[in-house]
């Protein structure tokens, strides 16, 4: 049996990942504020504020046999290293594809370009001192995660569950899509990285591994939404002069089409997988995610509000104005 401390755990990754340790049989200790959920049952709870004085106390005598850390917040990453560094046998950090200067360069590895971490409170530069800060503490203990867009039930982001629970609301009508040629998507579903996370933490596997999915044509992700939402309308395409210029915005967030990418970083979504897939990563089949997400966005309410796409009302008034 292995111990694991998850820094974190009640957030979406952190509880997939102390669900499935559990299930293995192994001793999972999490220690978050507990803000974003439960954790799961039979995992040993610790609340703390991590940047509270003493935050740590109580597992900083412990002989860890993995340490997970999901933050990229430099306070939370500093204090943590600073208490627990030395008393576990591999560490994980998760980090994230966004790390990387160029958007432009298809099938880059890990050694392509970072950026210079300039600015902690942008996502990217937070991740990259994040790297480096645990780089330095950990040394040859250290493995260093990137994943890609992550997604499966669960997720609260609607970056990609926004698609088919648009194409099932939709029904028959018709949904409004990105010009989609020459675009790609490159997912990962939270269950198979977390199987890899955990994996990979077992066989004490180290090094810097991009964990993303198949590279697909965004086409192909779309028409396998539509198919398993059971959609029957049309797909109508707007350019991205046409979008930009109705105040329609890229990727995510308020008013946005999902998944959507300028073609200046389109290479986003193409990341080399090979070092992954090397170390034993695999992915489902993407109509199983799928049906999973449509399964769990059914029972949260295929209308409800959400944090990133269009709403319905939005959607129509612009395919009113497209059609003219």
């Amino acid at each position: 049996m292995t111990r694991t401390l998850i820094l974190g755990g009640t957030a979406w990754l952190g509880r997939d990942l102390a669900e499935q340790l559990v299930a293995k049989g192994e001793e999972v200790t999490c220690l978050a504020r507990g803000e974003s959920g439960e954790v799961p049952r039979g995992v040993t709870f610790i609340r703390s504020d991590r940047r509270a004085s003493g935050a740590y106390d109580l597992v900083v005598g412990n002989a860890w046999d993995e340490i997970i850390e999901l933050s990229c917040d430099a306070d939370l990453v500093a204090g943590a290293l600073k208490a627990l560094a030395g008393s576990t046998q591999h560490w994980t950090l998760v980090s994230s594809v966004s790390v990387y200067a160029s958007n432009a360069e298809p099938g880059a590895d890990e050694d392509a370009v970072l950026v210079e971490p300039s600015d902690l409170d942008d996502y990217a530069h937070a991740k990259v001192a994040a790297e480096r800060a645990t780089t330095e503490a950990v040394g040859d203990r250290l493995l260093i995660v990137r994943p890609g867009l992550i997604v499966g039930p669960g997720d609260t982001s609607d970056r990609f569950s926004y698609w088919v629970s648009r194409l099932a609301l939709a029904s028959d009508e018709s949904v409004l899509v990105p010009d989609l040629h020459g675009r790609s998507a490159q997912v990962i579903d939270v269950r198979d990285l977390t199987e890899w996370l955990i994996s990979a933490g077992h066989r004490h596997l180290t090094g810097i591994y991009n964990a993303v999915g198949s590279e697909r044509e965004l086409s192909t992700v779309l028409l396998s939404a539509a198919q398993v939402a059971g959609h029957k309308g049309e797909l109508i395409s707007a350019d991205d002069d046409w979008l930009t210029a109705h105040d329609v915005n890229y990727w995510a967030g308020p008013r946005s089409l999902p998944l959507w990418l300028p073609t200046s970083d389109t290479a986003f979504a193409r990341r080399s997988r090979s070092r992954f897939l090397a170390a034993g990563g695999s992915e489902r089949n993407l109509k199983e995610t799928l049906e999973d997400v449509l399964a769990d966005e059914r029972t949260r309410g295929l209308g409800r509000e959400r944090r990133a796409g269009l709403t319905r009302d939005e959607e129509v008034l612009l395919l009113d104005e497209l059609r003219g």
